[in-house]
């Protein structure tokens, strides 16, 4: 797929103002009231999972078209470069001016947040606007693990049918997440939930969509029955809204409602992605619901918005004076919605962009091997 899909980018927007909407509803303390929809509210961290799998799909799919249609496969060091330009410049600005704000770090602790490794010392304290900041080291873990993935999924499917042996090798994926989390909770480590290995589910369920999405390309079966699918999401959700994926506090779940969490995410965001990554229909009413103008462009410049939006809360909660879950949520939402959209639109276009561009100059893929004959995308058995 060339270009960007407005649809996928749409389901970026929801994501985004999922994860503001979280923030929102547990700074002021409406999230911990009772009532379903505060209990709907407290599983918004479903966007996460999200953000995980249409990074598996999109970064993977180079990958799995190089498998597949012997296409060349990209060079790791120009990846990377993008990469880094696509996730740092952005995170720099905004973690070192709440750093600056609000931090009392040495030289250290501030070597850490800028290379992203603060995952690696959850002894540290979390600075004030800086707690959504934990999902980038695992982004960043994937990045920098995909192109050995890539290398080893392709050698794994030359020895037969390639489409089908890469789905196998993916499988593994989701098998180390399970193990993680068991392992966390047996051992009383939940700081393991900060890691790459705890999450893999995510991300290897989006490059199995990557691998289907070249193999089959537009599903007719998943169009046909995308409404359903995407009915059963909002069902899962509502399910994942209650105390079987456990305590909606601080509280640490049990092992038992570990693994029902970590299934029940990976099924909603795998049913809310695949009627658009598998079967994109423009015309469709659900391309035309997430792939309008208006959350098309707040798809884009979502990941400025997921990094503003917690220190512009929590700026508004400091000048304002708020107690400790007591603001008023309607103020703080609309204050903090307006403000971090204003903030977005100025560093998607004047940085991200601008580091985007500059990221194609060094992202090419390699050089065509010497001709030889194509092998088949699904060879017979």
């Amino acid at each position: 797929m060339k270009g960007r899909d407005a649809a996928l980018d749409g389901i970026r927007a929801v994501a985004a103002l999922g994860v503001w909407l979280l923030h929102v509803g547990s700074n002021t303390g409406v999230m911990y009231r009772d009532g379903m929809l505060h209990w709907l509210m407290s599983r918004l961290g479903i966007a996460v999972p999200i953000f995980f799998l249409l990074s598996g799909l999109l970064l993977y799919r180079p990958w799995a078209r190089a498998v597949i249609e012997d296409t060349p496969r990209p060079r790791p060091l120009g990846y990377l470069w993008r990469r880094v330009l696509r996730v740092m410049p952005v995170y720099w600005l905004v973690s070192a001016l709440a750093l600056w704000a609000w931090a009392s770090y040495d030289w250290t602790g501030w070597l850490k947040w800028m290379l992203l490794a603060q995952n690696f010392f959850p002894a540290d304290p979390t600075p004030d606007g800086l707690y959504q900041m934990w999902t980038l080291p695992i982004e960043m873990s994937f990045y920098v693990l995909l192109p050995v993935l890539g290398w080893a999924l392709h050698r794994w499917a030359r020895g037969g049918n390639r489409p089908v042996r890469l789905l196998v090798g993916i499988a593994v994926l989701p098998l180390i997440s399970v193990v993680t989390v068991v392992v966390a909770r047996l051992s009383g480590q939940p700081d393991l939930a900060l890691l790459l290995p705890y999450h893999l589910v995510f991300f290897g369920c989006g490059m199995a969509m990557a691998v289907l999405s070249v193999w089959i390309g537009h599903s007719r079966v998943i169009d046909s029955l995308a409404p359903q699918l995407l009915v059963l999401a909002g069902l899962l959700y509502a399910l994942l809204s209650t105390d079987l994926a456990g305590p909606r506090t601080l509280v640490l779940p049990t092992l038992g409602q570990s693994l029902w969490r970590l299934s029940l995410e990976t099924a909603v965001a795998v049913l809310l992605v695949a009627p658009f990554a598998l079967a994109s229909r423009p015309g469709s009413l659900r391309n035309r619901v997430l792939g309008n103008p208006v959350a098309s462009y707040l798809g884009r410049i979502s990941y400025s918005f997921f990094l503003w939006h917690a220190p512009v809360i929590t700026l508004q909660l400091k000048l304002t004076g708020a107690q400790p879950f007591q603001a008023d949520f309607t103020s703080v939402a609309v204050t903090s919605f307006i403000v971090t959209v204003l903030l977005s639109v100025g560093s998607y276009h004047l940085i991200e962009v601008s580091a985007l561009k500059l990221s194609r100059h060094r992202s090419a893929p390699a050089s065509p091997p010497a001709a030889r004959a194509a092998l088949p995308a699904a060879p017979a058995p």
